[in-house]
């Protein structure tokens, strides 16, 4: 029997083989290069390309910044649940890696009978005590449990690279934020700063009503504009505030935990990006959303051939060795010794329209994730093009408004000496203030956008990011 039973598994295991499809990356087609890359000029500027490794948002040289960026990769929650699911899916990958191995359990009892006379049965008591180890191991011909542990394993990657996709979106929003803020800092100087002139302005014009040289209609008109530009004010106040408490809770704090840290004003961080010969199939190698999804496709895959594997019969062989006697000191002593070797075959063939069901719900699945997999190409060639074109525009808009809230504050200088040398009306220093806080307003909320655009393209090409996802050993053993 031992030899008949060898000699099956043996045949078994040599014809072993896992039914359903092997899976195969998809060969999507990709453009050689981005449309929006900058020209040749552009991008021979001094700012580091994307594929400079480094933690870009240090070569800012911000130290609030960085240590925000490191509290928010040690303590957000979000990044944290990731990390949980994460292991998660580790430890169910580990958990179905051990079906491959037989499982052996051990078991023990003592029993007392008493044999009714009313039955037949004489009146004695029978005792009995056993001991024994049973294995069972299923011998997987067609490659079930295999096709399992695939899909588990690609599952785990997935998650791992969840993890990854959710770093960069954290990091990238914590920096784009700071950049807001930072941005709306300023703009809330320009205001105050001219809030300031025109308050000096209405002085002036208020000393010359009394002295009988202007009307009330100039002092109006002169208060007006104060007043208007004192209303910009509390809306960019706000702003600001928001701003400081997103960055708290993005670091894993309440959201009050850095106003205080962050109400000292400092400059708008210059982020510039290029390309630095990145092309769609770099950027589609590296996203982690992508990879993320091509693990799932992995998966869908394999559950192909798990639900394949049940049209073929599966086959088990069990064991079990021990000792049985009437007296528990008797256990383990020659003569009361027990086993049994056993192959068990369970096939289901009557049941083979719900076999043929999960094996179409299965290939629907895969479908669903092919379909999901090259929309998150197409998503993120979108993405990085329309990161790229933003920012060269904004940066485009930045240096023309820098010219201009220049002239700007020249020309309402010249207005206000003119104004006192007599040789201009009020109106005209008015529409030169007004006209200065517009421009200066405008430069610094192009600054900010243009800064905030190069976070967005380091954040579509998933470029200059730390490698800090958890990478376990038991992935790496079955990469």
């Amino acid at each position: 029997m031992t030899r008949t039973l060898a000699l099956a598994l043996s045949t078994a295991l040599l014809a072993a083989c896992s039914v359903g499809p092997d899976y195969v990356r998809p060969d999507m087609p990709l453009p050689g290069q981005f449309v929006r890359a900058p020209d040749a000029a552009a991008a021979a500027s001094d700012a580091p390309g994307v594929a400079d490794t480094r933690e870009f948002w240090r070569r800012l040289g911000d130290p609030v910044l960085d240590r925000i960026v490191d509290d928010v990769l040690a303590s957000n929650r979000d990044l944290q649940a990731a990390l949980a699911n994460f292991d998660r899916a580790n430890a169910l990958l580990r958990g179905a890696r051990y079906d491959l191995l037989p499982t052996i359990t051990a078991q023990a009892d003592a029993s007392r009978q008493r044999f009714s006379r009313d039955e037949g049965g004489d009146g004695s008591e029978v005792r009995s005590y056993s001991a024994q180890a049973v294995a069972s191991w299923e011998i997987d011909v067609f490659g079930r449990v295999r096709r399992g542990v695939e899909a588990q394993r690609s599952e785990a990657w997935a998650a791992a690279a969840d993890l990854d996709a959710l770093q960069v979106s954290l990091v990238g929003e914590a920096v784009r934020t700071y950049v807001e803020l930072r941005g709306t800092q300023e703009r809330l100087r320009v205001a105050r700063e001219n809030a300031a002139n025109q308050q000096e302005s209405l002085r002036i014009v208020q000393v010359r009503v009394d002295a009988g040289r202007d009307n009330d209609f100039d002092l109006v008109r002169s208060r007006s504009l104060l007043e208007a530009t004192r209303a910009r004010i509390p809306a960019l106040e706000a702003v600001e505030g928001a701003a400081m408490h997103r960055l708290g809770v993005l670091t894993g704090r309440t959201p009050d935990a850095l106003v205080a840290t962050l109400a000292e004003v400092a400059p708008i961080p210059a982020v510039r990006a290029t390309l630095d010969g990145e092309t769609p199939a770099s950027v589609v190698r590296r996203r982690p959303d992508i990879a993320a999804a091509e693990h799932r496709l992995h998966a869908a895959t394999a559950r192909i051939g798990i639900a394949t594997a049940d049209l073929f019969p599966r086959l088990t062989l069990g064991g079990l060795i021990g000792s049985q006697a009437v007296d528990a000191g008797a256990l383990f002593e020659s003569g009361s010794g027990t086993r049994l070797v056993a192959l068990g075959i369970d096939w289901s063939f009557l049941d083979i329209g719900r076999v043929r069901a999960r094996i179409r719900a299965a290939d629907a699945g895969a479908d669903a994730a092919l379909s999901q997999y090259q929309q998150a190409v197409l998503l993120a060639l979108e993405d990085t093009e329309t990161a790229l074109l933003r920012h060269r525009r904004t940066e485009d808009e930045a240096a023309r408004l820098a010219q201009a809230a220049a002239d700007s504050a020249r020309a309402a200088e010249l207005a206000r000496l003119r104004y006192r040398a007599g040789a201009a009306d009020l109106l005209e220093v008015l529409d030169a203030d007004r006209v200065r806080l517009q421009a200066e307003d405008a430069l610094a909320d192009a600054r900010t956008r243009a800064a905030a655009s190069g976070v967005g393209v380091y954040r579509a090409l998933a470029g200059g990011w730390p490698e800090r996802a958890v990478r376990s050993p038991v992935l790496a053993r079955g990469r």
